[in-house]
């Protein structure tokens, strides 16, 4: 069995801490000068101390909870694959993640919205669900 990447590990404990929905505790996870990018909304977050603020502050209707469906990556990158709900929001976040000196030192995340698969090619797909 191949070992898993140094980077795959500290993103894992990211997520599990993030799922106690005590930010600050997953901010302990993340470098001083922490960076994260959301590219579609043109927003960057700087600091280990607005990301806790950030996501402590943001409107929900439960506790957030996180299901991790994939990471993969080596010692210094991973790539993880999120569905998070409130039970009331739900979205799927693809995020890049940057790993120094067993810190997560930057995040590109990206927050696809989903869509209804066009008619035009049902003959073609299956629906996933």
């Amino acid at each position: 069995m191949p070992q898993e990447g140094l980077a795959v590990g500290i993103v894992r404990a990211y997520w599990t801490a993030m799922q106690t929905n005590d930010f600050y505790r997953a901010a302990e996870c993340l470098a001083e000068d922490f960076v994260l990018d959301w590219p579609q909304s043109n927003e960057r977050i700087r600091g280990r101390a607005n990301f806790a603020a950030l996501n402590s502050e943001y409107p929900a209707n439960g506790p957030w909870r996180f299901t991790v469906h994939t990471i993969v990556g080596n010692d210094d990158e991973a790539v993880s694959d999120v569905s998070v709900t409130d039970g009331v929001q739900s979205a799927r976040a693809i995020t890049f993640s940057q790993v120094r000196a067993g810190l997560i030192v930057r995040q590109t995340e990206f927050w696809p919205e989903p869509y209804a698969a066009p008619a035009n090619r049902a003959h073609l797909v299956e629906s996933i669900s």
